[in-house]
């Protein structure tokens, strides 16, 4: 699912996000678009835990169950906030304004532990505009 594309202000992607065993090696949700890189945030799945990008750990055992994802990006004040179920998981600044930023969620194969069959499943996707 693609939302629409932005420049600035603070936009938000919500959504009930699944992922069943087996799934490894995968980005979940990202804003793509950054004047460094291609994406501004991955969050990715790699044996159950939710990574940024392939680094810091934002959440274990996710497989096989519904979890509501938060992701904000205030373009203007540079800064990702994550909310997994209500609570925040992580924060950092983003990687540049970037011109026609868009939140992405599905399944794109990352570089690391990858499985040879990925899914995800989505639910009540919302986007907002503050």
């Amino acid at each position: 699912m693609q939302g629409l594309d932005y420049s600035s202000g603070v936009w938000q992607f919500e959504s009930c996000g699944f992922v069943p065993n087996g799934t490894s090696g995968a980005c979940i949700v990202h804003i793509h678009g950054a004047s460094h890189g291609a994406t501004t945030f991955m969050l990715t799945i790699n044996y159950g835990d939710l990574r940024y990008y392939s680094g810091q750990l934002v959440a274990t055992d996710m497989y096989d169950k519904w979890f509501r994802v938060n992701l904000i990006h205030d373009v203007d004040g540079e800064k990702v906030t994550l909310f997994i179920d209500g609570v925040q998981k992580f924060e950092t600044k983003d990687r540049g304004p970037g011109d026609d930023l868009y939140f992405k969620c599905g399944v794109y194969a990352a570089r690391k532990n990858i499985s040879y069959s990925m899914e995800s499943r989505w639910k009540d996707i919302k986007i907002y505009k503050k």
